[in-house]
């Protein structure tokens, strides 16, 4: 007996070593494959106990089939291996197969109890699978579980997430106790259902009850605000965070982060970002964006690189931002280098950073590379064949983006709203009246899609552009939806292109009553008023403008020489090579005035928002960033420039002319579209200039029909004078000829103002 005993002492002081190890958890995989083999040998493995810590391990690691090949091997497993199997499965995201190991529970005779219940109701909720949650509520019931806080609570965010709002909240309702968990369930249901306002009041009434939130409900709360722009309620909420001591949390902080951005306030944004401690990707990711998506694209491509600095590595979001912020720079050297950071088969397997890229390529004038991208893209869904068709329409190869069109429909894709915006831009562009016409009628009639606010902005432009400005203002008022600032922005534009002082006032009026801080408005109603010779109401204009306080946009360039962007302003004179710069632009100038370039300076009153109008028309930032160019880069480099505002006709001209004499191909990229330039020619083939000239064509035609019927309408008078000379008095002069002197006065006069 004695003998016995002291040969088994050895084998149970190996298997209680080996329960100690599991329970008090194991350092890797490998050391539990060891205490896993080990029961083996000792023949425990089939130890219900045992082996539930052994398959808890293996969840903690992560080995998922490792897990699946131990459940398999047993033999007669109980409720509490069932639940751990299903529960750690759906802790490492395999939603399917922890329903399919719930239904073998239940084939195997097995009811699943309070523990059970949870974990399968998330799997169902993250499947989205609401017919079968439906049927495990019924089970819930007939089980006796319907009184379980937890149970129903896992209930309420399964009905949340699915969007089934009334049954949440009647779920919700028969709640006994209410706890921060199920409150922040039936925010998160708003939010997915796109009901911010909602979500924001049901958080509200969470902190009335007096409930202390978590992490995870104050961040759905700050989304909500992000998402509806409630940049006053995420300041009450800001402020509330740091009243209960969560400023610090690194996920509260983040989303603090990207409401601030998203809102547009980029300096509360950095404040916030600055004060984490611990800063990760996702807060970089979610900075870079901000700057990226608020017209910040230096500061951008700047907190890139000192996230470069800090050793880390840049995930989807952080690349896809600072590709932006290149293609806002017009980087394209910049651009490339980020990209090298990714691995290619990453990127033409990952559609948000293959579209980043193609947008990049595109921006940057290259469409040959972005199309090599769009080639390569492994993965092409609707968002990447909407960039390819935008990035040709912007560059002007609008055949291209009709013969894309029709791929789209032959890859088993079904056009939707974005596509339709590329074509429509892609016309506009090109002044495809008619095409653009079709393309929009052919979305409710062909395709069954409902125009958006976008769309209608894209004809309205398209329409202005062409001088049908009357079509285009009736397209606003027969509009489903009330116009917003872009829609009147664009008929503005397209008043200011054929002066139409008229229809402007109307279309400015919409405008400040929708953005009366937006300075824009003004300046470009001045200039229609200057341009029409209305100097009193365009000195009215001005002075409204100082009455509120309004600044005007100065113009901006930017362009990379050696992976470095400079930037330049309107009459800027703080570069370094200022000197060589306007050395540069006087030999230019001399060498433009003898092809035969006259400064166009009525542009300095027409296109006052593109440039400040004290400032010459030689000092414009695109033409210092060209001239900095020729100076710095090899005489076969192309020039690409990116510009804030509209090229102004005048700098169109020089350009042409500036391409031809030196010999360079220049790409400039401004707020409206991409030009061109080589050889004398420019992409857009003056299609602004064409439009313009009909215009004042049609102006004069009416001008003189008008008066040829006030003339037929008023009674015959007889001259004072004959314009034979002979029936002349004496001494008398003939009224063509005293016409033609007063004439002579006159033009002697302006020559007299123009030298002053």
């Amino acid at each position: 007996m004695t003998a016995l005993a002291s040969r088994a002492s050895p084998a149970i002081s190996k298997a209680l070593e080996t329960k100690q190890c599991l329970v008090e958890g194991l350092t890797s995989f490998k050391h539990l494959k060891h205490a896993h083999a080990r029961l083996l040998r000792l023949g425990l493995d089939q130890d219900n106990y045992l082996l539930n810590l052994v398959l808890r391990s293996a969840f903690d690691f992560g080995q998922t089939n490792y897990a699946r090949l131990v459940f398999h091997q047993i033999t007669e497993p109980n409720i509490y291996l069932w639940n751990t199997i299903i529960r750690g499965l759906v802790s490492n995201e395999c939603w399917e197969d922890a329903v399919r190991f719930y239904g073998s529970m239940r084939t195997e005779g097995f009811f699943p109890n309070s523990y059970t219940f949870p974990f399968v109701l998330k799997a169902c909720a993250r499947r989205l699978d609401f017919q079968f949650g439906l049927k495990i509520h019924t089970l819930v019931v007939k089980t006796g579980f319907d009184f379980d806080v937890y149970v129903k609570t896992s209930l309420l965010c399964l009905y949340a997430k699915c969007g089934y709002m009334e049954h949440a909240h009647k779920v919700f309702d028969d709640l006994p106790e209410k706890n921060v968990v199920s409150w922040t369930a039936i925010v998160s249901g708003y939010i997915g259902a796109g009901k911010y306002r909602e979500a924001i009041d049901t958080f509200l009434r969470l902190l009335e009850m007096g409930l202390r939130p978590d992490s995870l409900s104050l961040v759905r709360a700050l989304s909500a605000c992000s998402q509806l722009g409630d940049l006053r309620s995420g300041e009450w909420i800001d402020n509330y965070i740091t009243e209960i001591g969560m400023a610090r949390n690194v996920f509260v902080a983040t989303s603090l982060v990207d409401l601030y951005a998203k809102c547009g306030n980029m300096e509360k944004a950095r404040l916030v970002f600055d004060g984490i401690v611990e800063k990760d990707i996702v807060a970089w990711s979610s900075m870079i964006q901000g700057y990226a998506s608020n017209g910040l694209p230096k500061e951008a491509v700047d907190l890139f690189f000192q996230m470069q600095k800090e050793n880390l590595k840049p995930d989807c979001y952080a690349m896809v931002g600072v590709l932006s912020a290149c293609a806002r720079l017009g980087a394209l050297e910049l651009g490339e280098w980020a990209s090298n950071l990714v691995d290619k088969n990453e990127i033409f397997n990952n559609p948000v950073l293959g579209t980043a890229l193609i947008d990049m390529y595109a921006k940057c004038g290259s469409m040959v590379q972005a199309w090599e991208v769009f080639k390569g893209m492994k993965k092409k869904d609707h968002v990447v064949w909407n960039a390819a068709m935008s990035g040709l329409a912007m560059n002007g190869h609008v055949k291209a983006v009709f013969g894309l069109f029709g791929q789209v429909e032959k890859y088993g894709f079904r056009a939707n709203g974005n596509t339709f915006m590329g074509l429509l831009c892609g016309c506009s562009h090109a002044g495809l009246v008619d095409e653009g016409r079709r393309y929009f009628n052919n979305m409710t009639r062909v395709y069954s899609l409902t125009p958006t606010i976008e769309h209608h902005g894209c004809m309205v432009d398209l329409l202005g552009r062409a001088g049908l400005l009357d079509e285009a203002y009736q397209l606003i008022e027969s509009m489903p939806m009330k116009a917003n600032s872009v829609v009147w922005g664009a008929l503005l534009g397209g008043c200011r292109l054929h002066r139409d002082t008229q229809l402007a006032e109307l279309a400015l009026k919409q405008l400040i009553e929708l953005e009366p801080w937006n300075s824009a408005h003004y300046v470009l109603l001045s200039n229609v008023y200057s341009a029409s010779e209305k100097w009193d109401e365009a000195a009215n204009i001005r002075s409204r403008m100082n009455e509120k306080g309004l600044q005007k946009i100065p113009g901006c360039s930017w362009i990379e020489v050696n992976g470095v962007v400079h930037e330049f302003l309107v009459g800027d004179k703080s570069h370094e090579l200022s000197d060589k710069i306007y050395a540069k632009l006087d030999e230019l100038a001399k060498d433009l005035k003898a092809a035969g370039y006259v400064p166009t300076t009525d542009f300095v009153l027409f296109d006052i928002e593109e440039e400040e109008k004290e400032h010459f028309l030689g000092c414009h930032s695109e033409k210092l960033a060209i001239a900095f160019a020729l100076i710095t880069t090899a005489p076969q480099d192309t020039i690409r420039v990116s510009k804030n505002l509209r090229v102004c006709g005048d700098c169109h001209q020089a350009m042409k002319l500036i391409s031809k004499i030196t010999g360079r191909e220049i790409i400039v990229r401004d707020n409206n579209r991409f030009h061109r330039f080589l050889d004398g020619s420019c992409s857009c083939k003056d299609y602004w200039k064409v439009y313009r000239k009909k215009t004042f064509e049609a102006e004069s035609y009416r001008k003189k029909t008008k008066k040829r019927q006030r003339q037929k309408r008023r009674p015959a008078k007889k001259p004072l004078y004959s314009e034979n000379p002979k029936s002349h008095p004496q001494g008398c002069t003939s009224y063509p000829k005293r016409r033609r002197r007063r004439a002579s006065e006159l033009r002697g006069k302006q020559s007299s103002l123009q030298e002053l």
